[in-house]
């Protein structure tokens, strides 16, 4: 079910992706840099242990992590969180926890790009990406 979202996918659209790094605290400098970064993300498997990598010239982030175990993630923007990433309905759901706060990003494929919906509160941030070669 996960080999939908296996490839390389370019980000081709963002929206209220500043909204939702300033709720997270991200700094304005960093915001501005992340902003204009268009970062391509590597989804692979091996076994039962998914890779999402994800590189721009800004920063590069790697998780690797089984689907249901929770595991130490290190966020782009230095938060120290858990995270969990469960398959629902055709939807990678990753759900990251710190200091008693939760973010959501939820992956699901639409029409052959790949969505992903980042929700923290009341802000909800869309990133569409489409298949590399």
């Amino acid at each position: 079910m996960v080999d939908a979202f296996l490839g390389t996918w370019k980000l081709v659209d963002s929206q209220k992706f500043d909204d939702y790094m300033k709720s997270l605290g991200v700094g304005f400098a960093t915001r501005q840099m992340a902003a204009m970064t268009k970062p391509t993300t590597i989804i692979e498997q091996d076994g039962d242990t998914i890779t999402i990598k994800t590189q721009s010239t800004f920063k590069s982030t790697e998780i690797s992590f089984k689907l249901g175990v929770e595991f130490d993630e290190t966020t782009a923007d230095d938060r120290k969180v858990k995270s969990t990433v469960t398959l629902d309905g055709g939807k990678l759901v990753h759900v990251q926890k710190w200091d008693g706060q939760e973010t959501t990003l939820v992956r699901e494929i639409k029409d052959g790009k790949l969505i992903l919906t980042l929700t923290y509160g009341s802000v909800v941030c869309t990133r569409t990406y489409e298949k590399g070669a």
